[in-house]
Order: C-alpha cells, then structure tokens, then sequence
C-alpha cells in the first residue's frame, strides 16, 4: 500500500517534494541519488509516531492523532494546578486537539490566565446546563465577576431563588461532574445556529448572531443542553471539582478558585457596595435599552447610536456630580478626596471632571502627586525575584505624606518633595499652603489603603474607587470581562501616547495585575463611594484603533496568543467612529483628542 513519505528540501534546489513509494521509475532513482548526494539527507517512510516536545526539554511520543491532553496525562503529577488547556506549536488549543505532528507543547493550568478562563467558562457552561433542566421557565443571567473568584448570577425576570433551589441546582452540577460527561464541540453553519436560539427564544443571542461575519458557529453540548460560549472548553465535567453557589444580594454567586490558589475557594465577602455598582449601572444599561452587544450593534447600524454616547456621558457627569455634592456636603469634615483604582480606569479625567464639578460648588481642588512621595531608589523594598518593587506601600515615605497632609489641614506652609525619577532621588518642591476653602485631591494606588495616612482622622477623608466594572454582555451567559476592557484601552493609549506596541502592552500586563490584586482590590470595600468608569459603546469605539495594533503581535510569542483571543473577542462588535465620542469624555483619555488633556484645573489651588 502506498503511504505518503514525508516532505524533504533539498539543499540545492530548495524544492519541497513530496514523495509516494510504489515500483522503482527513473525519476525515483534520480531523486535518490540527489538525496544520497545531499549531506545528512536520507529517504525515509512516515513515522506512525509524533513527539510532543515540552518547554523543560522531555519528549513524549506517542501514536499519531492522539489528543494533546493524552499526552500531557503523563506529565500531570508535576504540575501543581490541574492541566486544562494547551499551546501546541504557538496557537492555544483545548486539550482534545489531536497531535498529528510533532509539535512544542506548553500546558495551560489553571494558574495561568488562559487556564483560569477556560476553566471559568466550563464551570458556567456547567451551571447553565444544570439550570436549564431544573428550571427550564426562568432565565439565568451570568453578570459580573467577583474579587475573590467567581460571578454573580441572578435571574432576569427580577425573581429570586430560595436557598433551598440553590442547592438544589448544586446538588445538580455535582452529580454531573461524578458522571464526568464529555462537552461535545461541533462546528455548524451559522444559520442552523441562529434556528435553535431563535427556537429557545434566546434572543440575545439571536441578534449577536446577526453580526457575525463568519458563516459558521461552534456549539458545545452537555447532555440535551447546548449552547455557544466564547472560547475553549475543558474536555468534560471531570474536570471541575472546585465550585460552590452562594447566596448574594438578589441573586447568587458561582464561586471558583483564583489563580493564585488553584484548588480552593476563597471566602465571599459581602461586597455590597460593588454589588451596587454593577447594579446601578445595569439598570443604565436597561435605561437605555442595551444589554447585550447585539443590542449594541443594532443602535450603530440603525444610527441610533449618538443618542446612546449622549445618554452614557449625561449618566457618567451626573454620577460625578452627585459624587461632587456628597464631599461638599460635608465641607467642615472632609479636607482630603483620594482617589484610586486600577490601571487603565480613567482615574485621570474622572479627577479632572470631579474638580470641575467642585469648582461649580465654590470648592477649590488642591492636588498632591502620590508619586512625588516616593523614597530614595535605594531604600525602595525588592520583590522575591531582587527586583524594585515601586508599587509596594513601602516604596512611600507615608511618614512624610502624613505629616505634611496634617500641616496643610491645619493651614501651615510646608515645602513638597519633588522626585526626580532619573536619579532616584526626592528633592525640595515647591512650599505652599491651602487656602480655606480648599480641598486635596490625593490619586494614587494606595488611595484606599488605610496604613496610607493612618494619623489622619477617617473623618476628613473621602475615598473613591473608579474602575471599568463593565456590565455588558455578550449574551446573557457569556459576560465581558472588565479586566479584557482596560487592556484594550491601555493597548490604544499606550501605542498613541508612548509609543509601546500591543506586544510591550500585552508583556507587561500580568505585572500590572499582580500589583492591583496585592495593592488596590484587597481595598475596593474601604471607598466611601465607587464610579463606574465603564462606558455602554467603548470597546466599538477601540475596536478600529485596537485591531491593527493586535494583528502585529508576533506569531509564536505567549502574546500572539493573548492578542488574537482579544481580536477574537472584538469580532463581535460593530465599529464605532470616534469622531462622535465627546471631547471630555473618559474614553478620550486613551483615544485622544481630550480637552481636558492640557488643561490646568489647578491654578486656583496653585500658590506661585
């Protein structure tokens, strides 16, 4: 039987051919003699074997076609997180991906980003599964994540269920991770799947479908459920040991575990005011009748789309304004308004726009740079790899920051420190003093931190969180990740204002979350207020600035992997032209064109 030999270059013409074996012919012999002649080149039959070659150097063979997760079965003792996923030869794959060459296998646990997100995704298909069969009349809305690993759920017909249904529809999810059921994963044209959502009256899920400019979809099944989900899947409900509903506020919370701890859960703390954030701004997202991106595509294509920004920014000033009456409320009391959050939240213009709001009420804003507070570079702590740790509370001279913050309350003069970042070195500023009627404004990581300015009375300070806490869904069970928006607005502001490609963002990246889990959300709950930074039409807006930047990722990096899952993820969005984005709103400052780039809001506060 002829079996195909595998392709061979030769050194002096640089042909690839590909070669079958049957009765010796003249050309045959011919190409054995060029090959003979060639150094180390040999003709040689298809191996019925591939290697799987791993980052620490061993080798696994093993027969051809087997599943990549086959392979890494053997390798699993060695890891301390469970194997979920797989990067085979630069591309992520799901760990039922047949090897049918060899190839460069990294794994993908559960302790890495990939892996966390392929296991929070299984673990919802699960909980979407369950629902269904035990109640088949509601509707199971997947919301927004929690802090300490999980998402909040809740049901969309403003209905709530007991205590007793929820275990229950544990009690479900369990017996279906004993049977360790495979999730079937098929490709199927675009239309029959739009048929069987349309079916299901899911159609949220329906008008998504609508923009989508493939023409086929891939549906996962469980059992008689099935759904699409974006992204990959874990080979079966095996899989997912680690999960636990709770209740929380109306609805109710699946818990899983978080990177950093891999196989336990984390205790759920109550969160209420973030719970009420995401609130508020879901029912903004009902006032203005998008709540899934199908729903946001539809006012782009039917042009709808300018009254849509009109409404957002009015909701985001209002909010502002009403942050800029609480402070002023409390004149007598408050003297210092910090103000922190995660990178890429918008802290900025939020800062500028509450000092104008407080400009309105008569208070004059002071601010006081946290980064000027820094202490000399050599005293600076190092993290476990001797390296400068800035973002550690104690790369602050809090001592300093606390005292000086006493005298300008108390209405002494005192000189700020300035730091000249070049040398590592703090220097004499310049001295001023507060008038009476001024407040401080403090932005910075520590903002919450209580041990940021533990001698300065509660009483005095207002603390305000601001993040991207997005609330838009894809559909009602796959949600949008706060975390994938600010990256993709830090992508779009760092290649305009720093010149970084989307790759320099993308590396970078995991450092800048370590330090806001270690240092801003552990505190999220101290702020006496919270702004929601997100906005309803803002990943259409940077879907046109991002995708050029993503596409130039190079191929083979753990970043290529990153960016094509974002440009994946931006595929279901319809763009957006940012000419209509006003020139003060929060998006401006990653886009550009803010009018409150250049603008000096302190002069009043300013004492030279």
């Amino acid at each position: 039987m002829a079996a195909s030999l595998c392709l061979n270059r030769l050194r002096r013409s640089r042909v690839t051919i590909g070669v079958r074996t049957g009765k010796d012919t003249p050309w045959r012999k011919r190409l054995e003699n060029e090959m003979k002649s060639s150094k180390n080149i040999t003709l040689v039959h298809p191996r019925d074997t591939v290697e799987v070659h791993l980052p620490d150097g061993r080798v696994l063979s093993g027969p051809r076609s087997t599943p990549v997760g086959d392979f890494l079965e053997e390798i699993t003792g060695t890891f301390r997180a469970e194997i979920v996923g797989a990067v085979v030869n630069g591309e992520l794959r799901e760990l039922t991906f047949p090897i049918d060459m060899d190839a460069k296998v990294t794994p993908v646990t559960m302790s890495d980003p990939d892996g966390s997100r392929i296991y929070r995704r299984s673990v919802t298909f699960l909980l979407a599964a369950a629902f269904e069969e035990l109640y088949p009349e509601l509707d199971l809305l997947v919301d927004h994540s929690l802090a300490s690993g999980g998402l909040y759920c809740h049901l969309e017909e403003d209905r709530e269920l007991s205590e007793e249904q929820i275990k229950k529809l544990e009690h479900r999810m369990r017996e279906l991770v004993k049977q360790d059921l495979p999730f079937e994963r098929r490709k199927v044209p675009l239309q029959e799947a739009v048929a069987y959502f349309q079916a299901r009256t899911h159609l949220d899920k329906v008008k998504l479908m609508k923009y989508r400019l493939k023409d086929n979809l891939v549906l996962y099944r469980l059992g008689e459920y099935q759904d699409y989900h974006h992204g990959y899947m874990v080979p079966s409900t095996g899989y997912l040991k680690w999960f636990k509903l709770s209740l929380l506020g109306d609805g109710f919370a699946l818990r899983f575990p978080r990177r950093h701890a891999p196989d336990e859960l984390q205790p759920l703390p109550e969160s209420t005011r973030l719970v009420e954030t995401f609130r508020q701004y879901g029912n903004w997202l009902k006032r203005l009748g998008v709540e899934s991106v199908g729903q946001l595509n539809d006012a782009i294509s039917e042009n709808r789309i300018a009254e849509l920004i009109l409404v957002s920014e009015a909701l985001h000033e209002q909010k502002i304004a009403e942050i800029a009456r609480k402070i002023v409320s409390r004149p007598e009391a408050v003297r210092i308004v910090l103000i922190a959050g995660p990178s890429s939240s918008g802290k900025t213009t939020f800062s500028k726009r509450l000092t104008v709001q407080l400009l309105a009420q008569g208070i004059s804003p002071f601010p006081i740079e946290l980064d000027n507070y820094f202490v000399d570079r050599e005293d600076t702590p190092k993290d476990a790899n001797g390296q400068y740790d800035f973002e550690s509370l104690g790369a602050v001279n809090t001592r300093l920051l606390a005292e000086q913050l006493s005298a300008l309350i108390d209405g002494q003069e005192v000189q700020l420190p300035h730091y000249n970042f070049k040398e590592g070195r703090s220097e004499p500023g310049k001295v001023v003093s507060l008038a009476k009627d001024q407040l401080i404004i403090l932005e910075g990581i520590h903002g919450l931190n209580p041990n940021l300015i533990p001698t300065i009375p509660v009483e005095k300070t207002f603390r305000l969180y601001v993040s991207a806490l997005t609330q838009l869904n894809l559909d009602r069970h796959n949600r949008i990740s706060t975390t994938d928006t600010r990256l993709l607005r830090r992508t779009v502001r760092d290649a305009r204002e720093r010149g970084y490609s989307a790759f320099q963002t993308i590396q970078r990246w995991e450092s800048v979350r370590r330090g806001e889990k270690n240092h801003i959300f552990p505190y999220q709950d101290q702020a006496d207020e919270m702004f929601n930074s997100a906005l309803v039409y803002e990943v259409a807006a940077l879907k046109p600035l991002a995708e050029p930047l993503l596409r130039q990722t190079p191929y083979g990096t753990p970043e290529y992997v990153e960016a094509k899952r974002l440009l994946a993820f931006l595929e279901w969005f319809s763009p957006l032209n940012t000419d209509l984005v006003p020139d003060n709103s929060i998006l401006r400052e990653f886009i550009g064109g803010s009018i409150l780039k250049e603008f000096t809001l302190w002069k009043n506060g300013d004492n030279d």
